[in-house]
C-alpha cells in the first residue's frame, strides 16, 4: 500500500476526508479518469460507493462539483454528513429563503464550496444557468441517471434537459450514475444525457449480504409480523406496498402489535411526509410503510430488510427498492409475498393502461421478467443477475438454495384447469374468475355453483387431488406463463393461443410445488447484525451506539452521519486507547476524529 507521503491526491483524499485505506471495486479507475477530466456513465450497486465517485475528483480538481440530485428532501442530510467530514458542501432548492439561497449562492462564487446540490428543475431556470456562468465548476455528476429514462420505472421528465450541460460547458466532465440499469435503459442513459464519448462503467451488480426470499401469500400482513418478530426485531426497514390504503393499513397493524412504523405515500400532505422521512433517517429501529414514491436517494445505510406485499411491476423496480436494505454490506433480508391475485392485478393494470400497445408491451415483458424471477426454481441471484446481462453462481443465500423448491409436472393439472375454462367459455359462453374454476374442480357445491348448473359439467370434481392453494399456485403459475390470461374488471379467466398445444397434448407444462406452509428454516435466517461481533463486544458496540444517538440527536442529523455501524462495529473489536489508534479505524477521517475523538474514547472509558 502506498504510504501517505507517495500516495495520489485521490487516495490521499479518501483517507484524509472519508478515513478510508483503500478503494474498492473500479472506484479508483473511475476517479482517476473523471479527475483527469474524462466523462463516465457509472453502473453500480447501491452499497456499491457511487457518491465518492464524484465527491473525490470534486475536491481533487479546481472548482465546484455540481452534483444533479432528484429529491430535495434528502439534499440537507445529504450536505450534512458532507459537512461533518469537513467538506464544504451546500444545495439550492426550494426549501430555502430568500436569504439562505443568496449566501449559498455567494459562496459558490467565491469558490468555498466544494460540491454544489441541485434538483434537475432548478438547471430550466435561466437564473441558475447564469449563476453556473460565473463560478467555476469541477464537474457534472447526475446521480440517478435512470430516471432518464422515458418508459422507466422512476422517470423524471425534467433529466430529459440535462444533455445541455455539455453543450453550455463543453470542457467540464460529467458522470452519471445508477444502480439499475439493464442493457437497453445502459444504452437510453448514454444517448439522451449525450455521454455517446463517455467511459462506461459497469460493477457487478450482486448484492451478497442480502437475501432474497420470496414467500406464497397467504396472510400478508400476518406473514410481515412473523418475519418481524422472529428475524427483525428491534431493525429498521422499509416495507412496499401497491396502494395508499394498504400502506395505511400496514402501518396501523405494526402500530397495533406494538412495532414502530410509520405510514409514506403520495396523498400524505408534504409536511407529514417530509417529517415521516426524517424520522425514518434519524431513528434507529423504526419501519417506513410505503407506495414505491418512497427510496430514491435515501442513504440510510442500517435497513436491514426491505419487505414487499404486492408484486413489484418489472424486476428493476425490484432490484432498486431491495437495494435500499444492507448498504453497509451487513446482512440484510429481502422478502417479497406473492399471490395468484397480485398477477390478476397487474395484468389488468397493464391491458387498462395509458400508452401505445408497444408501451404496452412492454410492460408485459418486464412483468414476465418479474414472474420468471418468483417461480423460479433456480438461485434467485443468478436469475436477477441474468436480467442485468451478468452472470452468476448459485449464491447459497437466497431461499432457493437453502431450502430447493421441488418442480413437478403440471401438464395434467393445467389440462384439467383449463379444459374447465374451455367448456365454461365455449359450452355455456360464460367467464368467471379462479374462484369459480377452483370450485367447480374440486366439486364444491356453493351457491353460484348451483345457481349456474355448474354441477353438471363433466369436469365438475375432477381435481381433487390439489388443495385449494395448490389450484392457485396452478392458476398463477399458468398465467405467469402466458397460457392463461385475464380480462375485464373482474379479472375473468380467459384461454390463450398458447393454451391449445396443452390441451392438444403438445406441451409439458413444469411447475414449482406449492408448499402448503413454508417451513421455517434456521438456514434461512440472515445473520443479525452483531452476530459476528466477539461477545464481549457486543455491550461496547451498544454503548457507543447510545453515545452516537445522543450526539445525533443533539446535533439534529441522522445517526449515521456521526458514523456507520461498521465503523462503530470495528471500534468494539478494536478498542483504541488514543486518538492516533482511533484514527486507524475505517471510516474515521481527519475531521470526525477531530470533532468525536475524545468523545468516543470517553464512551469506551464509561
Amino acid at each position: 500500500m502506498a504510504s501517505l507521503e507517495t500516495a495520489s491526491p485521490a487516495l490521499d483524499t479518501l483517507r484524509r476526508v472519508f478515513g478510508y485505506d483503500s478503494f474498492r471495486g473500479e472506484q479508483e479507475a473511475i476517479i482517476d479518469h473523471v479527475a483527469g477530466g474524462g466523462d463516465a456513465l457509472v453502473l453500480m450497486p447501491t452499497g456499491g460507493g457511487k457518491s465518492l465517485c464524484y465527491q473525490i475528483p470534486a475536491l481533487v480538481r479546481p472548482g465546484v462539483g455540481i452534483v444533479v440530485s432528484p429529491l430535495i428532501a434528502l439534499m440537507q442530510d445529504q450536505v450534512d454528513a458532507l459537512n461533518t467530514l469537513g467538506v464544504r458542501a451546500g444545495f439550492l432548492n426550494s426549501t430555502q429563503d430568500f436569504e439562505e439561497r443568496r449566501l449559498t449562492e455567494a459562496m459558490f462564487q467565491a469558490g468555498e464550496l466544494d460540491l454544489l446540490y441541485l434538483a434537475p428543475e432548478r438547471l430550466r431556470v435561466p437564473a441558475t444557468l447564469e449563476l453556473l456562468d460565473r463560478g467555476r465548476i469541477s464537474l457534472f455528476a447526475i446521480d440517478e441517471a435512470h430516471c432518464v429514462a422515458q418508459w422507466g420505472h422512476d422517470f423524471r421528465p425534467d433529466y430529459l434537459g440535462l444533455s445541455q450541460l455539455h453543450e453550455r460547458w463543453p470542457d467540464v466532465p460529467r458522470i452519471a450514475l445508477t444502480a439499475t440499469a439493464t442493457e437497453a435503459t445502459h444504452a437510453e442513459i448514454a444517448n439522451r444525457l449525450n455521454l455517446g464519448e463517455a467511459r462506461h462503467f459497469v460493477a457487478s451488480f450482486d448484492r451478497p449480504n442480502i437475501q432474497y426470499r420470496i414467500v406464497s401469500k397467504a396472510d400478508p400482513k400476518r406473514q410481515l409480523l412473523d418475519l418481524l418478530r422472529n428475524e427483525h426485531t428491534g431493525d429498521a426497514g422499509i416495507v412496499y406496498c401497491l396502494s395508499r390504503a394498504s400502506v395505511e393499513k400496514t402501518a396501523e397493524f405494526l402500530v397495533a402489535n406494538g412495532i414502530p412504523a410509520v405510514p409514506y405515500h403520495a396523498g400524505l400532505d408534504a409536511r407529514t411526509r417530509a417529517e415521516n422521512q426524517s424520522r425514518f433517517l434519524r431513528e434507529d429501529g423504526l419501519i417506513v410503510v410505503a407506495t414505491i414514491a418512497f427510496g430514491m436517494g435515501i442513504d440510510k445505510p442500517d435497513v436491514r430488510f426491505v419487505a414487499h406485499l404486492d408484486l413489484p411491476k418489472s424486476v428493476e423496480g425490484y432490484y432498486q427498492e431491495t437495494g435500499r436494505a444492507g448498504r453497509d454490506g451487513l446482512p440484510s433480508t429481502a422478502w417479497l409475498a406473492y399471490g395468484l391475485q397480485d398477477v390478476v392485478q397487474q395484468r389488468k393494470m397493464i391491458e387498462t393502461s395509458e400508452g401505445d400497445d408497444a408501451h404496452r408491451r412492454r410492460q408485459s415483458t418486464h412483468l414476465d421478467a418479474m414472474l420468471a424471477l418468483c417461480e423460479t426454481v433456480t438461485c434467485r441471484r443468478v436469475q436477477l443477475l441474468n436480467y442485468f446481462g451478468q452472470r452468476g453462481e448459485p449464491c447459497g443465500n437466497c431461499d432457493t438454495c437453502l431450502t430447493p423448491p421441488e418442480s413437478w409436472d403440471g401438464t395434467v393439472a393445467a389440462q384439467k384447469l383449463l379444459s374447465t375454462i374451455f367448456r365454461l367459455q365455449k359450452e355455456r359462453r360464460q367467464k368467471f374468475g379462479a374462484g369459480q374454476v377452483i370450485d367447480i374442480l374440486l366439486g364444491r357445491k356453493t351457491a353460484k355453483v348451483i345457481q349456474h348448473d355448474h354441477d353438471t359439467l363433466t369436469v365438475f370434481g375432477i381435481g381433487e387431488e390439489l388443495s385449494e392453494a395448490g389450484w392457485r399456485g396452478v392458476v398463477r403459475q399458468l398465467l405467469a406463463q402466458g397460457l392463461l390470461a385475464v380480462e375485464g374488471d373482474y379479472g375473468t379467466l380467459v384461454l390463450t393461443d398458447a393454451s391449445a398445444s396443452v390441451l392438444r397434448k403438445e406441451r409439458t407444462v413444469l411447475m414449482r410445488r406449492e408448499q402448503e406452509k413454508a417451513a421455517t428454516s434456521k438456514a434461512a435466517k440472515p445473520k443479525k447484525a452483531a452476530v459476528d461481533l466477539p461477545a464481549e463486544a457486543v455491550p461496547v458496540f451498544e454503548k457507543l451506539r447510545a453515545w452516537r444517538g445522543a450526539a445525533a440527536k443533539e446535533q439534529g442529523v441522522p445517526a449515521y452521519v456521526i458514523f456507520h455501524d461498521a465503523t462503530l462495529r470495528e471500534i468494539a473489536t478494536a478498542l483504541p486507547k488514543t486518538l492516533a489508534d482511533l484514527g486507524r479505524i475505517n471510516g474515521v477521517g481527519e475531521n470526525k476524529l477531530a470533532k468525536y475523538g475524545q468523545q468516543v474514547l470517553d464512551a469506551l472509558e464509561g
